[in-house]
C-alpha cells in the first residue's frame, strides 16, 4: 500500500483502500468472515461534517471581516476600500506604531519554560524537561512563530498556535511540530470561550489539485474548484483558486468508557483520505492520547461569549481614521495656501506667458487693464484650533493604546535622572506587562501539549545538545519511560492503578528588561553593603529575607545558607586544628590563634589561659 503525506502537519499516513466507484472507504474484508465491512467514517459522515463546518463558518463571518479589515490598517491601506475622493487620503502610522511598540515589548519578554515536579520522585525528570523543551522549541524556530502570533494577537485580538506530531522529522523518527495557525483557516463552534469546549474543530487549507492527485491517487478526476470558500486577505497578487481544492482536517471528540477521545479525519470534498475511527486497532485511544484539540488560542482583551477578543487595532482604528482625515485636510490647506493662484479672464488682454514668466520685468497688456481681468485666488488658512484638535487626537491614540511618549524613551520635562526615567518607563509599561502575562498563560498550554506529545511518542531515546550550568555545551539522552503512566502495583490484594507523573510549569522572560536588571543589581549591592553575605550574619540575614518579597529571593536565601554552613564547617575544623596544635605544636598554635581571631572565631577562655601559662601568647598580646 502506498504511503501518503499529510499536507498540513506533514505526517505520513496510510489511507484505507478506496472504492473509487462509489467514493466510500471500505475495508476489503472482515478478518473473520471475509465479508466487506463499511467503515465508521464514510461519504455520509463527511457530508454531515461539511454541513457543520459551513455553520461554523457562517457564525465566524463577522470575525473574518474584522481580521481582513485590520490587516488593511496594518498595511496602512485602509482607505483603499473607501469611495470617491477618500481613496486618495494619505494614511498615517500612529496606530501601526502603537502595535509595533507593544510587539517590541512582547519580543523582549520571549518566554522560557521551567518545570517543577509535583512529587519528589519526578524531580530528575523535571530538570531534564527544563533542559530539552527549550531545545525542541528552538528546533521548531519557535521564536519566529512567537513573533507572528504576538503580531496577530495585537492586530486581531487573538492568535492561534498548533502543536502536532510530525512523523517525517528526523528521518522518520518523528518529532514535535509547532506552527502558527491563521484564524481565517480555523473553524470552531460559535459562542464558546475555550476551544476545548467545541464539539468539532476544522482546519481548512487550499492545495493544488495536481499536487493532491500525486499524493492521493484515489482523488483523480474527483477534484474541481474548492468546495469550501475560505476568506482571504486583500493581496497585491492575483491568486487563482480554480485549480485548488479544500483539504479539511477534522478534529472531534467522542467518549469511550467515560474517557474523552480525540479523533481525526482528513478529507477532500466527499472523499475520506484518513480517519482514526477507520483504524481502531492502530488508534485505540484516538489521535492524541492527551485527548485535547492541538490548538491554543491566545486572546488579547476578552469578550463575553467569544473565543477571540479584540486587539489594539480595534481600539484605535476610529481615532486613526479621524487623524487621517484631519491630517489630510490640513495638508491640503497648506498646499493650497502655499502657492498663489489667480482667476484669469479668457477674453482679457493680459499676456499669460509674460505673466507666468517670473524673469520678465514687464508684462504686456493689449488695451485697457481692468480690475476684473485678473484676480488672486485667496485661500484662508485654517485656524490653530484644527492643529490643536489633531494633536489631541494623536495624544488620544497614544493614551488608549498605552503607547505614551515616556514608554518609547521620551522623558517629560524636568526629569533628567536615568533611574527616574527608567522608573517612569517601567510604570508606563503596565499594559504591556498585562498583555505578556496573558501570553505566558497561553504559552503554558503550548508547553503542556509539548510534554504530552513527549509522553506519548518519545519511546526511542534521542540526543539533545543543551547549555550546561557553566555555559558549556552538554549532550544528554532522553526518552519518555519515566513520565509515562507508572504501575503502582498492588497493596493488600488491591490494584493501586497507575500514577501519572505531572509537572507544574513556570514561565519567565528569557532576558529581563533594563529596569529589572538595574533594580536587581542595586538590591544585590545593598545586601552586600549591609553584610547579608557575611557568614557571621547568616541568622540575621535569613530573618530579614524571610519577610521580604522579590523575584530571586529563594536563590539568595539558598546562597546565604550555603555560606553559613560552609563557615560553620570551617570554624569546626579550625577549632580542631587549633586544639591539636596546642597539644603538639604550640608555636603553630600561636600563629593559628591570630588567624582564627581575624576570621571572627572566639576561642574559649581555658585555651587562652593555657597559652598564657606556656608563655606564648595571651589574650591581649605576647607574653615575655
Amino acid at each position: 500500500m502506498p504511503i501518503y503525506k499529510d499536507t498540513v502537519k506533514n505526517e505520513v499516513i496510510k489511507p484505507e483502500i478506496s472504492n473509487e466507484s462509489t467514493g466510500e472507504n471500505i475495508r476489503t474484508t472482515d478478518k473473520k468472515t471475509d465479508i466487506p465491512v463499511k467503515l465508521p467514517i464514510g461519504e455520509a459522515e463527511i457530508r454531515k461534517a461539511t454541513d457543520i463546518l459551513q455553520k461554523y463558518k457562517t457564525g465566524k463571518k463577522q470575525l473574518e471581516d474584522k481580521i481582513i479589515e485590520n490587516e488593511q490598517f496594518w498595511k496602512l491601506r485602509h482607505w483603499e476600500s473607501a469611495e470617491g475622493e477618500k481613496k486618495k487620503i494619505r494614511s498615517t502610522a500612529w496606530l501601526w506604531n502603537a502595535v509595533m511598540s507593544k510587539l517590541a515589548d512582547m519580543n523582549g519578554a520571549y518566554p522560557e519554560p521551567s518545570f517543577l515536579a509535583r512529587a519528589q520522585d519526578d524531580e530528575a525528570e523535571a530538570e531534564k524537561l527544563t533542559s530539552i523543551v527549550p531545545v525542541i522549541l528552538e528546533m521548531n524556530n519557535y521564536r519566529e512563530t512567537y513573533n507572528i502570533c504576538c503580531e496577530d494577537k495585537l492586530k486581531n485580538g487573538a492568535s492561534c498556535t498548533g502543536v502536532f506530531w510530525d512523523k517525517n522529522k528526523h528521518g522518520g523518527l518523528g518529532d514535535i511540530s509547532i506552527k502558527e495557525i491563521d484564524l481565517l483557516n480555523l473553524f470552531w463552534q460559535p459562542g464558546i470561550t475555550d476551544i476545548q469546549a467545541s464539539r468539532h474543530v476544522f482546519h481548512v487549507e487550499l492545495v493544488d489539485n495536481e499536487l493532491l492527485e500525486q499524493i492521493y491517487p484515489q482523488l483523480k478526476d474527483k477534484l474541481g474548484t474548492p468546495s469550501i470558500n475560505i476568506s482571504k486577505y486583500r493581496y497585491d497578487d492575483t491568486i487563482d483558486i480554480n485549480d485548488k481544492s479544500s483539504v479539511v482536517d477534522w478534529y472531534y471528540h467522542s467518549y469511550k468508557n467515560g474517557k474523552k477521545i480525540l479523533h481525526f479525519c482528513k478529507f477532500v470534498n466527499d472523499t475520506v483520505l484518513f480517519a482514526t475511527e477507520n483504524e481502531p486497532e492502530k488508534y485505540p485511544e484516538g489521535w492524541y492520547q492527551h485527548g485535547m484539540f492541538p490548538f491554543v488560542i491566545d486572546p488579547l482583551y476578552l469578550i463575553k461569549g467569544s473565543l477571540v477578543g479584540y486587539g489594539i487595532t480595534d481600539i484605535g482604528k476610529d481615532t486613526q481614521i479621524q487623524i487621517d482625515l484631519l491630517n489630510d485636510a490640513i495638508v491640503k490647506n497648506a498646499r493650497l495656501a502655499s502657492k498663489k493662484r489667480f482667476f484669469f479672464r479668457e477674453d482679457g488682454k493680459i499676456n499669460k506667458d509674460d505673466f507666468l514668466d517670473m524673469e520678465k520685468d514687464l508684462i504686456s497688456v493689449k488695451g485697457e487693464l481692468g480690475e476684473d481681468s485678473i484676480r488672486e485666488f485667496r485661500v484662508d488658512s485654517l485656524s490653530g484650533n484644527y492643529i490643536n484638535v489633531l494633536k489631541s487626537k494623536i495624544d488620544e491614540i497614544k493614551e488608549i493604546t498605552g503607547n505614551i511618549d515616556v514608554h518609547n524613551g521620551a522623558a517629560p520635562g524636568g526629569v533628567t535622572a536615568a533611574s527616574a526615567i527608567t522608573a517612569l518607563q517601567e510604570a508606563a509599561g503596565k499594559t504591556s506587562r498585562s498583555i505578556i502575562d496573558g501570553t505566558y498563560a497561553s504559552f503554558k498550554k503550548i508547553t503542556n501539549l509539548v510534554v504530552e506529545l513527549i509522553r506519548q511518542f518519545y519511546d526511542v531515546q534521542r540526543q539533545f545538545r543543551i547549555t550546561g550550568k557553566n555555559g558549556q555545551n552538554e549532550y544528554v539522552s532522553y526518552q519518555n519511560t519515566n513520565i509515562k503512566p507508572q504501575n503502582q502495583g498492588t497493596m493488600f490484594g488491591v490494584d493501586m492503578g497507575y500514577r501519572l507523573p505531572c509537572f507544574d510549569i513556570e514561565i519567565s522572560a528569557e532576558r529581563a528588561n533594563p529596569y529589572n536588571r538595574l533594580s536587581q543589581n542595586e538590591l544585590a549591592l545593598q545586601f552586600f553593603n549591609l553584610g547579608f553575605f557575611n557568614p557571621q550574619m547568616t541568622d540575621q540575614a535569613i530573618s530579614c529575607l524571610t519577610v521580604m518579597d522579590f523575584d530571586t529571593k529563594d536563590k539568595i536565601l539558598e546562597l546565604i545558607k550555603k555560606n553559613g554552613t560552609m563557615y560553620d564547617k570551617l570554624m569546626m575544623f579550625g577549632q580542631l586544628a587549633y586544639t591539636l596544635a596546642m597539644k603538639y605544636e604550640p608555636q603553630t598554635a600561636m600563629q593559628l590563634y591570630g588567624q582564627l581571631q581575624q576570621m571572627g572565631m572566639q576561642i574559649p577562655e581555658p585555651i587562652n589561659q593555657t597559652l598564657a601559662n606556656q608563655g606564648l601568647q595571651g589574650q591581649h598580646g605576647t607574653v615575655a
